[in-house]
């Protein structure tokens, strides 16, 4: 039988000759170019080229009409063939991506591997306000609201020392610490607080933090800080404020090694700290600095400032939507700054900076990321869609990615060519009240992200990248196998769905773009598995036929974008369930329509939360599962449940230490119990007897586990058992981009779109053949 992989070595097989005689196919005999049937093209292929069967060009034919027409859903039955006509042009194109999709495989993976996090509680009672790194003493600094300090080692993130930073302006217990950035230059900290000063302290040489100056009176409360020095002329320093009156200043600093302020008796304090007036650096007073401001966000809160050396301006942001992001732009030696105002449907939390490729990047409350050029105020370069809450951070990283993080705790990573979601993170950051504080800090040369949720610090470090076989361009969300066509279905967050040769691990066909920027979240196959049920983040459900045709759209979440987690098909109705507590019913009488409104709300009153996942149980009998009554969550633990009594029967921890969700399947005759974690690990559990003993008392022993395995680096995302050829085998579907075949007893098959062709046969699987027997 033909397979994939035949088709590759076809065309690595044909000669520059063969490829003429195949281009001389698609000519009339008056020269004029056409197109061929399927049959035509079989025919004339195989008779005059040197090389090559029927089956073979068969094969290829219909691959190159699914990446001719963007579709590639299960192109099996002989009507759909017939149906299909081929160009060069589009040969040329089919022959073109799979040369690039090779290259794309060869080469390391753009998405880093993270480690599962860790959180470590603070030395501070209230939210942290800053994280800085301290490269030349190897350590992390946090800062608290109250103005606590704590140093940690960089290698082991160990807690060296707390201290107190101190002011005397106000008391302790009123202290409330705006921002805070390292003047590195100078070996001091700029720290700014709600009594409308900016307060520096000396950093060396015990890192005691005594107090050096004091700039007191501003006009408004600074609420976040920068600074920039010339690395060629040290003396030379910029310190930009942007204060919750929505004006950005910025001192400028022409001594900066010798003295920030002009020192004087009469300036100082009890504590011969220099006190400085705002006024009087405004007047001129003191000739080491001077000072230029704007008021481009009027009485808007300025959440975030940068100055931009390469541009010498300043870019700043605010939740005002008609100054969104302002540009303060510096004309030669005037004092004022001439603005350029960028608009935005709902404001702006943070903006970031890539010196590299001149873009800006902003954090929307409208729940998008947008990418600006400087120069161009009426429209951004291109817009980031996938977060479902607002963004509340954004980061460049070197590599030309970017980071961007979300108030709902889901962290992405963009690759910026593309434009496109190369890793999504969730599930995996501590619960914390719904106001919670975030700020987020990459380190580039260490490759460790840092996030803050109020009083606790998390670390995300990366592990060495290793080369790996990538089944898709975007983490895997969903993983199905068909009976039918003995083919695997994979979807992914990048929208594609590709079907896979059960028997090869060979990619067969691809369709692009199922929902346009939206991820798939989860697929279904129907009873006959003649139909494709796959659920968008754009709160549509798809339904595909073999063709790849979209014959219906589901307008599940009644035109908003929204999270489908599952799609529970019944013999006369189909559910929708994941955003809210309701479960919405289609009825199949409804679908004689292409698009397809629901029919009732079912719920509500029984979940106190999301609806995540259903199963049905004949006869009629239908269990849901909430954030309150699951089968397995982020505790690790496994729950057996009575659904006629609704008791607990059993429960055990099938995972240990790793934070976020877990997930499991249940082979078909129940025997089996398939769980797996964030870090990438299965486990298989034989549950043939658990629970069945009638004690009124739930049981807590753990049932016996079978194997332990790790087939991917990243978090599974999906599993699904299946039987072929007499065996049970399991899929399993990762955020690390990949999609694994294993047998029960650990071994693995192997990852889905790898060079090497596998065989699935294997003499002995003793409880493989139990289960199927």
């Amino acid at each position: 039988m033909g397979t994939r992989m035949e088709v590759t070595l076809l065309e690595s097989r044909m000669t520059t000759e063969d490829y003429r005689k195949l281009q001389s196919l698609f000519l009339d005999s008056s020269g004029v170019p056409c197109s061929l049937s399927r049959k035509e093209f079989i025919h004339l292929a195989s008779s005059m080229v040197s090389c090559g069967s029927k089956e073979e060009y068969g094969f290829l034919f219909d691959s190159v009409v699914v990446c001719q027409e963007h579709r590639g859903l299960l192109l099996d039955c002989e009507a759909v063939k017939e149906e299909g006509r081929v160009d060069w042009g589009g040969l040329c194109s089919f022959l073109q991506q799979t040369l690039s999709e090779k290259l794309k495989r060869s080469r390391k993976g753009n998405a880093p591997y993270w480690k599962p996090p860790r959180s470590l509680t603070c030395p501070h009672r209230d939210s942290l306000q800053k994280v800085l790194y301290l490269k030349n003493w190897g350590q992390y600094m946090t800062v608290s609201k109250g103005g606590s300090v704590g140093l940690r080692d960089s290698s082991d993130m160990s807690l060296l020392s707390t201290q107190r930073l101190h002011n005397s302006t106000v008391q302790p217990k009123d202290l409330w610490v705006t921002d805070v950035v390292l003047m590195h230059n100078l070996y001091k900290i700029a720290v700014s607080f709600t009594s409308k000063e900016i307060v520096f302290y000396d950093i060396l040489p015990k890192m005691d933090f005594s107090c050096t100056y004091k700039l007191q009176g501003l006009k408004f409360t600074p609420w976040c800080l920068d600074y920039w020095t010339n690395i060629s002329n040290p003396d030379v320093a910029v310190l930009a404020i942007g204060d919750i009156g929505g004006q950005v200043s910025a001192l400028y600093f022409t001594s900066a090694q010798i003295s920030l302020f002009e020192r004087r008796s009469r300036w100082t304090d009890s504590d011969s700290v220099v006190v400085v007036q705002w006024d009087d650096v405004v007047k001129g007073t003191h000739h080491c600095c001077y000072i230029v401001t704007h008021q481009g966000h009027e009485a808007a809160w300025v959440r975030k400032v940068l100055y931009l050396d390469s541009l010498e301006a300043f870019v700043s942001c605010s939740t005002r939507p008609q100054s969104s992001m302002v540009i303060g732009w510096r004309e030669k030696e005037r004092r004022s700054l001439r603005v350029s105002s960028f608009v935005t449907k709902r404001g702006v939390w943070d903006i970031d900076y890539h010196h590299e490729l001149k873009l800006i990047a902003t954090a929307g409350v409208d729940h998008q990321v947008q990418l600006w050029n400087a120069y161009v105020t009426s429209q951004p370069v291109c817009i980031l869609t996938g977060h479902m809450a607002p963004v509340t951070s954004v980061h460049f990283m070197q590599k030309k990615q970017l980071l961007s993080f979300s108030r709902d705790k889901v962290l992405f990573l963009w690759d910026i060519s593309s434009q496109l979601c190369v890793h999504r993170l969730d599930g995996v950051f501590p619960a914390t009240q719904e106001s919670v504080h975030t700020l987020l800090l990459w380190i580039e040369e260490r490759q460790v992200l840092l996030l803050t949720f109020n009083s606790v610090l998390v670390l995300l470090e990366t592990m060495k990248e290793e080369t790996r076989t990538s089944s898709h361009e975007h983490p895997v969300t969903c993983v199905l196998y068909s009976s039918l066509f003995r083919q695997v279905i994979s979807s992914d967050t990048g929208s594609s769905v590709i079907c896979w040769l059960a028997d090869t691990g060979q990619k067969v066909k691809q369709i692009h773009r199922c929902h346009g920027n939206a991820e798939i979240s989860t697929m279904a196959l129907d009873g006959t598995q003649t139909r494709l049920f796959t659920a968008g983040t754009d709160g549509e459900v798809k339904v595909w036929d073999f063709n790849g045709r979209c014959l219906h759209r589901m307008n599940a979440g009644l035109g908003k974008a929204v999270v489908i987690s599952h799609i529970l098909l019944l013999r006369r109705s189909i559910l929708v369930m994941g955003w809210e507590r309701m479960l919405t019913v289609f009825r199949l009488h409804s679908f004689s329509k292409s698009q397809v409104e629901p029919s009732e709300w079912k719920g509500g009153v029984h979940h106190r939360a999301e609806v995540l996942c259903a199963a049905f149980q004949p006869l009629q009998t239908l269990v849901t599962g909430s954030a309150d009554l699951v089968s397995c969550g982020s505790s690790g633990l496994v729950r057996f449940w009575n659904t006629i009594t609704g008791s607990l029967l059993g429960e055990f921890t099938a995972h240990n230490g790793q934070p976020g969700p877990i997930v499991m399947t249940v082979s078909p005759c129940g025997k089996f119990l398939i769980t797996a974690d964030q870090e990438g690990t299965i486990k298989t559990w034989d549950i043939e007897r658990y629970c069945l003993k009638s004690d009124e008392d739930a049981m807590t022993e753990t049932p016996e586990l079978l194997q332990s395995f790790r087939p991917h680096q990243n978090g599974v995302t999906h599993l699904e058992m299946f039987v072929h050829n007499d065996q049970l085998l399991l899929l399993s579907a990762s955020s690390d981009c990949s999609v694994a075949l294993s047998y029960l007893s650990g071994e693995t098959i192997g990852l889905f779109g790898q060079e090497e062709q596998w065989s699935i046969n294997r003499p002995e699987h003793e409880h493989q053949q139990e289960e199927v027997a």
